[in-house]
């Protein structure tokens, strides 16, 4: 590496030129970053795929309701179904050509998470007909004379 040779007040200058140092570096960072091989492979999983099958609950054309117990089950229409039936019950409300109303009540102590998922997972399935109901008994308004 080079040496300067000195100050204006005469003391020599014995400090190291790093330019070139950091030049090198740069360069060398630059050729490992072009020489990185491109991640081209993929893993293939098999995923669980929504089934039809008998024990589905029944897709009201007019309304369907969602219930979300403390327990944490999921309720459509008063029976109970998981994740993957209910992604086939939103698909089958899509098909009808007025799409049913779809409402959505989580009982008081329901899990915020599951609530949280139910939500995300109608929200994917482009349902647009969706409404909250039953909030009203949660509601506790005092107004300006207390009652």
């Amino acid at each position: 590496m080079a040496m300067s040779g000195g100050k204006d007040d005469g003391s020599p200058m014995m400090e190291m030129n790093t330019t070139p140092l950091i030049d090198v570096m740069l360069v060398l960072l630059i050729m490992f970053i072009i020489t990185i091989p491109v991640a081209t492979h993929s893993t293939n999983i098999d995923l669980p795929q929504p089934n039809a099958n008998q024990d589905t609950p029944e897709v009201d054309p007019i309304q369907n309701k969602i219930v979300l117990t403390q327990q944490g089950e999921i309720l459509w229409n008063g029976e109970g179904i998981n994740d993957q039936e209910l992604v086939y019950n939103l698909q089958q409300s899509r098909n009808f050509e007025v799409e049913p109303e779809l409402q959505f009540e989580p009982e008081a102590l329901a899990s915020y998470d599951l609530s949280a998922n139910v939500l995300n997972i109608i929200k994917a399935s482009g349902v647009t007909r969706f409404g909250f109901v039953g909030n009203e008994k949660y509601r506790t308004f005092a107004g300006p004379n207390g009652g």
